[in-house]
């Protein structure tokens, strides 16, 4: 019998999806032993935004939610989601940097490790998967390598069973489909997970995340499953559909007593959703949690745009009061990734073509007004595009800047001694991991010790009163 494997995303991506990652620790520990014994796969709960999330707005840090995890969590492997170079941050870090980031996810807690690179540049993730193989061995940490998926002239299946296979030859023990906007169709899913299928040894497992943006979510998963999909991941009813994965309750039922029997006991899941209902009601109480993200929206398919780069554009746009103009940025997007070599759009490509088509549309002038972000993209310090660029807009944006073909971390010196000097220089080093805190976000990482020194020493006890939102 080929029983299926789940990973509920509840504690990270359902509610970065939903809530714009505002769960807090505290909401999570009253069933976290619950989950526990619920059968999963993995749970996935940190990595992604909720590094950022748990500092700037939570006034947590993220190593210790970490640690409080895994505290409860004895029996389920807990997953994270590690963006290649990039890591937890934005922009590429050095070798030491990544190297330190795994070494301390593994030795806090973290058992799966999903990486990914927003362009699908293996070179931009074989250091991060040599750190998973090193520091894993010990825990039986498991190294599982993402492709980003999305549909282009260039993303056909013949690229992604390549990309899989160069993955699995690096040392991957899983290969994911990460579908981040729900663009992966029913039957073009059982397509490609029977190509990877055959393609793939047989102990490699493949892994099938997507979301239920445009309402293809649990056939997307059901036909993946058909194909011979080893885990799918989904998230607890209370924070699933929409912009989220698809909800975990009706998979479970839908494939028990057949072939693909998930072994999850339904009533064991049902108390659990009831505390998350409540907890769904509190962040939407707060203004986290907006209804239309559970809505479905087709546009998608047209669009390609992600549930949470929506957000940002929407944010954007109101910022600048031109709210009214977000039609016409959605339809100026799919022109500048054609324009930047058709990237993937996740984090970070995903705010970066979404915030050029922005000024794209506010600045009455198409690239009249150009972010670092989208130059450095068009100059590889991001990684190899999938596609040649616009040629005519490279000329506008780069104006002679040179353009790069190797690694860009090549360039990068190390960074861990240099930003550890700087922290215990500030007076804020009580571990190693606030080192890979600041480097992550020196900004927010700084104001989040600044707090932390004040509620733990008294300080200034106005600050440590800010509450749990500080801007």
């Amino acid at each position: 019998m080929k029983k299926v494997l789940i990973t509920d995303t509840i504690l990270r991506d359902a509610h970065q999806s939903h809530a714009a990652t505002r769960m807090r620790t505290e909401q999570m520990i009253p069933v976290l032993s619950q989950l526990d014994e619920v059968g999963y796969y993995s749970l996935e709960g940190w990595g992604g935004a909720t590094f950022d999330s748990c500092m700037r707005f939570l006034n947590e840090d993220p190593w210790e939610r970490l640690r409080t995890l895994k505290k409860y969590l004895k029996k389920t492997p807990i997953q994270m989601l590690l963006r290649g170079q990039n890591l937890l941050g934005y922009r590429n870090y050095a070798d030491d940097l990544v190297e330190k980031v795994v070494e301390k996810s593994f030795e806090n807690g973290v058992g799966v490790v999903r990486v990914f690179d927003a362009l699908n540049d293996p070179r931009n993730i074989e250091s991060s998967m040599k750190a998973i193989k090193k520091y894993g061995a010990a825990c039986g940490g498991v190294c599982e390598a993402a492709i980003s998926y999305t549909t282009s002239p260039v993303h056909t299946l013949e690229y992604f069973v390549k990309l899989a296979k160069t993955y699995e030859d690096m040392g991957a023990d899983n290969i994911c489909i990460k579908d981040m906007a729900n663009l992966l169709l029913p039957f073009d899913a059982f397509e490609l997970v029977s190509a990877l299928r055959k393609a793939l040894r047989p102990e490699t497992k493949i892994h099938m995340h997507t979301h239920n943006t445009t309402g293809t979510g649990d056939m997307v998963n059901l036909m993946a499953i058909k194909a011979g999909v080893d885990i799918v991941d989904t998230a607890l009813s209370p924070l699933a559909n929409g912009t989220s994965q698809p909800a975990t309750e009706p998979l479970v039922a839908t494939l028990k007593g057949t072939e693909y029997d998930t072994g999850i006991e339904l009533e064991k899941l049902i108390p659990i959703a009831e505390h998350f209902k409540k907890v769904a009601a509190e962040l939407e109480k707060e203004g986290f949690l907006n209804p239309k993200v559970r809505q479905v929206d087709v546009k998608t398919l047209i669009y390609q745009v992600p549930g949470g780069m929506l957000s940002n554009l929407m944010n954007q746009l109101k910022k600048a009061g031109k709210e009214e103009k977000l039609n016409e940025v959605l339809a100026e997007v799919p022109n500048v990734r054609k324009d930047c070599g058709y990237p993937p759009l996740v984090t970070p490509s995903s705010q970066i073509v979404g915030t050029q088509a922005v000024m794209n549309v506010i600045g009455g002038e198409r690239y009249k007004m150009v972010t670092k972000e989208t130059k450095d993209l068009l100059a590889g310090k991001y990684g190899q595009l999938p596609m040649p660029i616009n040629e005519e807009v490279a000329a506008k944006v780069l104006k002679g800047e040179k353009r790069i073909t190797y690694r860009p971390a090549d360039d990068l010196a190390p960074e861990y001694e240099k930003l550890k000097a700087e922290v215990v220089q500030k007076g804020y080093y009580t571990q190693e991991e606030d080192v890979l805190s600041y480097a992550s976000f020196p900004e927010v990482a700084e104001n989040f010790f600044k707090w932390r020194k004040a509620a733990r020493e008294g300080v200034d006890s106005d600050l440590a009163k800010t509450g749990v939102y500080p801007v």
